[in-house]
Order: C-alpha cells, then structure tokens, then sequence
C-alpha cells in the first residue's frame, strides 16, 4: 500500500518564540471569513439587514468558541485531568465542532431575541457560510493528523507517522512509507462543499417553496448522517455512551429532529411563507479620495457632451429658420402669381 500524499505536515504554520500559529487556526479564520461574507448576502434575500451578521459576531463567536473548547475537553479528558488550567491556558490545541454548533446556535437566540428578529429566518441564513466553513476548517485536521480511517490501498491514501497514530495501527506493523490511511476528514470536507452549493442554489431557485427553518434542518440531516457515516471508519474513540461514540449518537439525533423538523413544517394545510422583500444594498458613495486628474477628466468628458449637444442645438434651429424663410418666400410668390392672372377690374 503507497499513500497519494506520503507527506506528514507540521502542524505549525509559525514559530514567534514561546507563541505558535497553527495551519489549524489559520483554517478557521478562513473559514470564520467565509462564512461572515456568505452569510451577509442569505441574510438581505430574507430581508435582514447585512449589519446584524456583524453586530451579532462578537456573542455568537465568543459562545461558538467556549462550546466547541468544552466539547473537546470533555472529549479528550486525559489529555487534561492531571492539568486542568491546561484546558483555559495557551496554547489551545482543539476544538468540537458540535460544541462550536450548539455554542453559536446559543447566541444566535440570544441576539435574535435582543433584536427582535425571526430566529428561523436567521438560522436558514447562516447554513449555507456554516457548511463551506466546515469544509474549509476540516483541513487543519490534515495538517494535525487527525480524523482519519483505517488503512486502504486506494490512491488518494494519506501518510500519518508514528506519533499520531492510534494504537490499533503502530508503525511496526503500518509502515509510515508504505501505508495510507482513509483521509476522513477530506470526505468530509467534500461533503460539506457540496451541501453549502445546494443550500445556495435552493436559496435562489426555490426560496419561495421553503418554510423558514427547512435550511437549518436540512444541515441537521446532512451533517448528521455523514458524521454518522464516518464514525464508523474511525476507532480509539475517547468519549463514548453505551460502547457508541457520541458524535455518531449526536448525528442520528440530528438527522431525526431535521426530519421531524420538515415534516412539521410541510405538514398538510401549511400555507406559504411569506417571505419579507429582499434588501437591495445602497450603491457607494463617490469616493473622497479620487484623484483630482480624474474628476477633472470627467467634468471635462461632461463638458464636451453638454458643448456636443448644444451645437446639434443650435444647427437644427438654425436649419429650421431656413427652411420657415424658404417657405414664406415662395408663399409670397405664389400670391404674386395669383395677382397676375386675376382679370382686370371694371
């Protein structure tokens, strides 16, 4: 077996002394960057103005960090029991995403509720920035060596070395140069991609065949059943209930609410949703700082076309009066003609 990417990366992307930046955090503000620029047009196609996105970061951001912190904490405990101010010191080293989820869904209600705003509206706004930010964000697990599968000849295999394999799969039986394993975290990230191509296209096509909500739980059902689905290629789980990982427990209770959800929401006799007129941005102002080369071009160019128009002005008048000229002169002629031939008086 010979992996497509037989590279193990190095986690950090910059070393500034006693401080490291990793390609996992640079993943996330990519995908933070994402999500806010996506976001802020879903939000005008329902009539919410593009300002709430950014008023609203500060809350939803700081509650998606401390859920998606506890939620790997609690995952991966015995990385901290025995030095727990490990879990609030730097550097930090993890983050759930379904911690990060319900952590933002939690500010979501709250600013939502402070502002008076339609909190399923809001939530159908934010799918489809979540999902290419998932997608996006799941690279920094390449770069970690993580979230992956078991071993596989098939060409798009990755190389993990020694120190961040599980133990079902040491180095002495799983050579590093000849062993690839499933890249789980790829097949998530395509998966994601693809969902937040069809929110969008939904968005524009068939808003007016959706209930507010739908596009929230439609993520529910997507993310749910392909979390589920790879949890099953994992192993060396560290939090479990009843022998089952809970993420895959969470990703079934997920697709089942996203369906409950839908049904409820197209149950017999639903009327359409009237959907608020969409906000159309404001063009720019003009630019204070242009060069005074240019203004002075345009006023020129502005000029000309008032000069232009004031010539053809005054040609047509110009040919108008010679024309009324021509046709009084040959009135009066024809009224000389008629004096000519008239007969003489008695």
């Amino acid at each position: 077996m010979f992996p497509l990417i037989p590279i193990t990366p190095d986690p950090t992307l910059v070393q500034l002394g006693p401080l490291s930046i990793g390609w996992y955090g640079l993943g996330y503000v990519i995908a933070l960057a994402v999500l806010l620029y996506v976001t802020q047009f879903e939000v005008e196609r329902r009539g919410i103005s593009r300002n709430h996105v950014w008023n609203a970061l500060l809350i939803v951001g700081v509650l998606a960090l401390i859920g998606g912190r506890l939620y790997h904490v609690i995952d991966e405990f015995e990385l901290y029991k025995d030095n727990l101010l490990a879990i609030v010191l730097p550097p930090y080293s993890g983050l759930g995403l379904y911690g990060g989820v319900l952590g933002a869904f939690i500010g979501i209600v709250i600013y939502t509720r402070w502002q008076k705003i339609n909190l399923r509206l809001a939530l159908d706004s934010v799918i489809a920035g979540t999902f290419f930010a998932q997608g996006i964000a799941r690279w920094g697990n390449f770069f970690n060596q993580e979230l992956y599968g078991p071993p596989t000849d098939l060409p798009w295999g990755i190389a993990i070395d020694c120190l961040h394999r599980i133990p079902q799969y040491p180095c002495s039986s799983y050579p590093v140069d000849t062993t690839g394993f499933h890249p789980l975290f790829l097949y998530e990230s395509i998966l994601n991609i693809a969902a937040g191509f069809i929110v969008l296209y939904l968005s524009r096509r068939h808003l007016h065949r959706l209930y507010p909500g739908d596009l929230a739980a439609f993520w529910g059902i997507w993310y749910g059943a392909t979390r589920g689905m790879l949890e099953f290629f994992r192993s060396g789980w560290n939090w479990t209930v009843g022998g089952i990982p809970t993420a895959q427990l969470v990703g079934i209770g997920l697709v089942i609410i996203g369906v409950v959800w839908i049904a409820y929401n197209h149950r017999p006799g639903s009327k359409p949703f009237d959907y608020p007129e969409p906000i159309v941005p404001a063009p720019p102002p003009p630019d204070p700082f242009a060069d005074d080369d240019e203004l002075a071009d345009d006023d020129a160019f502005d000029d000309d076309d008032e000069f232009e128009d004031d010539t053809g002005t005054a040609d047509k008048q110009a040919e108008a009066d010679a024309e009324g000229a021509a046709d009084e002169q040959a009135a009066d002629e024809h009224v000389d003609d008629d004096k000519d031939d008239a007969p003489p008086l008695a």
